[in-house]
């Protein structure tokens, strides 16, 4: 960002208002996660916001409103960033910064538009050069990885994602990666070269481990295609630990709710001495970190939570 005016806009990636009456600074995390506070906090998120959908008509109108501006002002700043990205065709790593650039401002106008209050925990981890892995249950959850992840970082995502209109075309202009799933042999080839360009640019990248969003909030079982990105890439996986947003905007609905939401960065974990015969047992690590530092309401059920590790592919 040290080519564009936005860098001090950019840096400022917290909202001012948190979610709760107190506005002290969190603590230092220490080196390994709290796993008390880990299930104290999002258990008060819980009950801050009960699930119901009795907002009244006039919620629901504001509801639509937002949503309405949000998607003008997407396709703006869509419209916007494709054509410096046309410009920029031979230069690929700057339209990956690019692409960075533009998630982070429309992100962040997409979340003030929203105007869900938001707290943020762990942001001391948000500038590794890392695999980021976040879980996923709102549409939500796009507008925060955009605004959030660093410059320098790629998303990884089904190769159809081309033919969403303008955004699909945008993904790719700015030189994100994508992979063929129609089969686990391609699959893994593509993920052997997302892992090459990962490595040969010095690059992060960022992957929702689930594979899919979630209906009801709760925890998916992993995907094991993080797991062989670490293996190849040897980066560090920084947890991205999102609470709320199920409630805020649910899947499949059009009403946005002001629930608060907390953003939560876990410390890196180290992958470099991983090695490929252990992959199921690195998803079942990772996996239950997220089931510790997540509310009761997104934690898997039983049943969800044992077929982990055997359900996943690459």
């Amino acid at each position: 960002m040290d080519t564009s005016g936005l860098g001090g806009f950019l840096r400022n990636r917290r909202f001012g208002s948190c979610f709760d009456a107190s506005s002290e600074p969190n603590p230092a995390p220490k080196p390994e996660p709290n796993e008390a506070a880990g299930r104290q906090q999002p258990a008060e998120l819980d009950e801050c916001y009960p699930d119901d959908d009795d907002d009244g008509l006039f919620a629901v109108l504001i509801s639509w409103v937002r949503i309405m501006v949000c998607f003008v002002s997407m396709m703006f700043t869509t419209f916007i960033w494709a054509m410096i990205m046309v410009l920029l065709l031979p230069w690929p790593y700057q339209r990956i910064r690019q692409g960075n650039i533009y998630g982070h401002v429309t992100g962040k106008m997409l979340m003030w538009i929203l105007g869900n209050p938001i707290k943020m925990e762990g942001a001391e981890y948000s500038n590794e050069r890392a695999i980021y892995i976040s879980n996923h249950a709102s549409p939500i959850d796009i507008f925060l990885i955009m605004w959030l992840t660093p410059t320098g970082t790629v998303g990884i995502a089904k190769k159809e994602i081309i033919f969403y209109p303008l955004f699909g075309q945008l993904y790719v202009l700015a030189n994100h990666l994508r992979i063929d799933r129609s089969n686990p042999t391609a699959a893994i080839q593509s993920m052997k070269e997302a892992a090459g360009a990962v490595i040969r640019n010095n690059l992060s990248l960022i992957i929702f481990p689930e594979g899919t969003r979630s209906k009801n909030g709760r925890l998916l079982p992993f995907k094991k295609g993080f797991v062989h990105l670490a293996l190849q890439t040897r980066r560090p996986i920084v947890p991205l630990i999102l609470t709320g947003t199920h409630r805020a905007w649910r899947k499949g609905s059009l009403h946005v709710r002001p629930a608060p939401l907390t953003v939560r960065y876990l410390p890196p974990i180290r992958t470099d001495d991983w090695t490929p015969d252990k992959i199921d047992d690195y998803v079942k690590l990772v996996h239950d970190v997220y089931v510790k530092n997540l509310p009761g309401s997104q934690r898997p059920t039983t049943s969800s939570s044992s077929q982990n590790g055997t359900s996943g592919r690459s």
